[in-house]
């Protein structure tokens, strides 16, 4: 069995901690929050600490914290040279403090608290400085994921870029979308079957490949038609920003 801490008990935690609990070879040692009376599904009370001290040994420690935290958790922590590593996309490794072995545990999905999600398909991005470290977070990854990935921490940061613009960004237009289609009285359900198909497409097809619309046709009469529709400022200035740039994608400059 691999004996494994987390210390978070957030979004990101709770979804490890859920996936944890199924896996044969893994064994949740305790759980650091910051709030002594966190319950947390499937933990046992005395399980849950919320003093450093209380730590006890395991084979990993993943902190799954904010970005911020990460340096000021590591530091807190009162032991040295054991495997010590967080879960952060953009965060580097030298985030971590230098008392200890550092690594990288990133899945690259979205979590959202009572979402369950499928980790046997998270691409899950792994790091270490040493190589017994990498070999023992491999067995960790491939006990919830069939999806593992050796990432340095500049491939991790452009995977946490991309991710903000096919996730986060996508995400915010579609909020933008519904909101268009509240003003007018349209369900925003009518655009589900689109938003699937779009998404689909990029399993066959490169997002290149599957770009459509006006801005990809430059159908001028229809941009300004859209253009001249948008009242809101904000919905405005991103139409065009937009369409700008997928004009703009592939020229020579």
């Amino acid at each position: 069995m691999i004996k494994v801490t987390l210390i978070g008990a957030g979004n990101v935690a709770q979804h490890l901690i859920s996936t944890f609990l199924s896996a044969s070879n893994i064994e949740i040692v305790q759980v650091f929050a910051r709030n002594s009376a966190t319950t947390i599904d499937g933990i046992a009370p005395h399980k849950i600490i919320s003093r450093y001290s209380d730590l006890q040994v395991s084979d990993v420690y993943i902190i799954a914290v904010s970005d911020d935290a990460i340096a000021t958790v590591s530091e807190q922590l009162p032991f040295e040279n054991r495997l010590v590593v967080h879960t952060s996309g953009a965060a580097p490794l030298d985030s971590l403090n230098d008392k200890n072995r550092k690594g990288v545990f990133y899945p690259l999905q979205t979590f959202t608290k009572g979402k369950k999600v499928d980790f046997k398909t998270i691409p899950m991005c792994i790091e270490a400085l040493e190589a017994t470290d990498y070999v023992l977070l491999e067995k960790v990854a491939n006990s919830i994921s069939d999806a593992v990935h050796a990432i340095n921490s500049h491939q991790r940061k452009a995977l946490h870029v991309a991710a903000v613009f096919v996730n986060n960004f996508t995400n915010y237009l579609y909020q933008l979308g519904n909101e268009i289609c509240l003003e007018n009285h349209v369900p925003f359900d009518i655009l589900k079957p689109l938003i699937l198909e779009t998404a689909e497409k990029l399993l066959t097809l490169s997002p290149k490949e599957a770009q459509t619309g006006p801005a990809k046709r430059n159908d001028v009469s229809t941009i300004a038609a859209h253009e001249s529709f948008l009242s809101n400022e904000n919905q405005s200035t991103i139409y065009k920003i937009l369409t700008q740039s997928i004009q703009n994608h592939g020229k020579k400059l």
